[in-house]
């Protein structure tokens, strides 16, 4: 699955959740999906959290079948920037 299209859903399921702050999933070379002002798109900018993972365990990520605290003790998940708004991904992927 391309980022585009991932950040697609990202994108329709943001629109009756909002999302504060901004979240940057990096995967490398394949690319970047930033969450910020109320939507996903493929263009890297600064953000106030980002997580650094490759594209298949985002797929993973999203659909619930990787969760965020294993995927950190597992190291295939990293954090940088402000913990808190990664919090707010988890509680936003609950919904």
């Amino acid at each position: 699955m391309a980022l585009e299209e991932i950040a697609g859903r990202i994108n329709a399921g943001l629109a009756d959740k909002p999302f504060e702050g901004s979240l940057k999933f990096d995967c490398g070379e394949d690319g970047v999906i930033v969450l910020a002002d109320g939507g996903a798109t493929t263009v890297d900018r600064e953000a106030d959290c980002t997580l650094s993972l490759s594209q298949d365990n985002l797929v993973k990520l999203l659909a619930g079948k990787l969760n965020p605290m294993t995927g950190l003790m597992m190291g295939k998940l990293k954090v940088s920037g402000n913990p808190a708004v990664a919090m707010k991904l988890s509680q936003l992927l609950k919904g």
